[in-house]
């Protein structure tokens, strides 16, 4: 093959892939059907938020199998299936008249697809392309994050114009086809190439470009053995607690803490689309360029200053949408980061597996933050405790260091980085 063939290829595989994450990114879209469900069946808004949590944490948890799935079935078939999967269990939430039905389809069925597309497809694109590890993943998620801005005017005017029961079949149809698309356009990265170039080789890692790290490919057995993957899942729990709370709740948010009315508040949803979006391009390409937990930890204490101003501040229009940008940018970019941040620590060979790990932080944020809603009692309590929390995570990013990098300066070894170009 040569090389302009291979490139070519390279880069329909990522188009493949776009399309997919863009077609799975419409789940942020949530937050639109939440008013709409409660007006129709009179239910408590508490409780039909829920369902986007039961989503988020079923998407994390299909994490943990999607490798071994993708290792039985090959990745075109598995994205195949989950796209059916995800398109079926909108298009039957379209019938369903009961929270429970929404609970297991809306959240459970069309959140366990999700991540099972998620997971392999982005870090299949990964592995294709070892040297860019950070824009690329920019790219994977930051499709991921426009499929939720353009799905806002399309699920917004279906709701309008259908209602919203008819809006989850038309949601469906459409995102079933984006998906299966995408899946035929993929192919599996050669696992032995990347894997083989990394050993015995210097890459740059989450510690900075300017520090030499030996690159090992941990298996999962292996990455739990070390208190690293431990820290790295607080970490990462922490930044995806703070996006997904506000990303559930954000037009009620407006309306109740802001003032602002119902249409005004609805901006909200663009606006995190559009700067989760931003955040998850410009900090993945970033991070390439610097220390990737440098960048995390900076992100972590521009969210806890956003969350602490949303609780204590004197809201209005603009510094309601200033806070709700700050913390759409910096979990757009932890989302993209932290992948490339995995493989920095534990290798790319088994990073689908490895990250899974790591991504249940994922769904065990989204869970959280509703529950300690729920326990606190409002709003305001709530981003106290997080942004608490980021600070708490922000320490931790700065200290960390990758378990690999710290054997070699044990045994002394000296190693020259490689450079991180394309």
């Amino acid at each position: 093959m040569t090389t302009t063939t291979a490139g070519s290829k390279r880069w329909l595989i990522v188009l493949g892939t776009v399309i997919m994450q863009m077609g799975l990114g419409t789940i942020y879209t949530w937050s639109l059907f939440n008013a709409q469900l409660v007006s129709k069946f009179g239910w408590e808004l508490s409780s039909v938020s829920i369902t986007f949590s039961i989503t988020s944490f079923a998407l994390a948890f299909a994490t943990l199998f999607a490798g071994k799935l993708q290792d039985r079935f090959g990745l075109r078939r598995l994205t195949a299936a989950a796209g059916i999967m995800l398109g079926l269990g909108l298009i039957l939430s379209s019938q369903a008249s009961s929270l429970p039905m929404f609970y297991l389809l809306a959240g459970v069925v069309v959140g366990y697809a999700d991540g099972t597309a998620y997971i392999t497809s982005l870090s299949n694109l990964i592995k294709w392309f070892p040297k860019n590890k950070g824009l690329i993943s920019g790219v994977s998620v930051g499709a991921y994050g426009t499929g939720s801005l353009v799905f806002k005017y399309i699920n917004g005017s279906l709701i309008e114009s259908a209602g919203v029961s008819s809006a989850f079949l038309y949601w469906g149809l459409m995102v079933m086809v984006m998906i299966v698309v995408g899946s035929l356009l993929v192919r599996e990265a050669p696992v032995a190439a990347p894997a083989q170039a990394a050993r015995g080789k210097a890459a740059l890692s989450a510690a900075g470009p300017a520090v030499p790290v030996l690159v090992k490919d941990y298996t999962v057995k292996e990455m739990l053995r070390t208190k690293e993957a431990y820290l790295l899942f607080v970490i990462f729990f922490t930044a995806c607690m703070s996006g997904l709370y506000l990303i559930g709740i954000v037009k009620d948010i407006g309306v109740q803490l802001a003032g602002l009315d119902i249409a005004a508040a609805a901006n909200a949803v663009a606006m995190i689309a559009i700067f989760n979006t931003a955040g998850r391009l410009i900090l993945g390409a970033l991070s390439d360029r610097m220390s990737r937990l440098k960048l995390v930890s900076a992100t972590l204490l521009v969210t806890a200053a956003a969350m602490l101003t949303l609780s204590y501040a004197t809201l209005n229009y603009g510094l309601f949408f200033a806070c709700v940008a700050a913390i759409a940018f910096c979990f757009g970019g932890n989302i993209t980061v932290f992948p490339a941040i995995v493989s920095d620590f534990f290798g790319l060979k088994n990073h689908s597996k490895n990250y899974g790990i790591v991504y249940q932080g994922f769904g065990i944020g989204a869970l959280s933050g509703s529950f300690i809603a729920a326990f606190l009692g409002g709003f305001k309590p709530t981003f106290i405790v997080i942004g608490l929390l980021c600070i708490l995570a922000c320490i931790l990013a700065v200290s960390l260091k990758p378990p690999v990098q710290k054997q070699v300066k044990e045994k002394g070894m000296s190693l020259k980085p490689s450079r991180h170009t394309a």
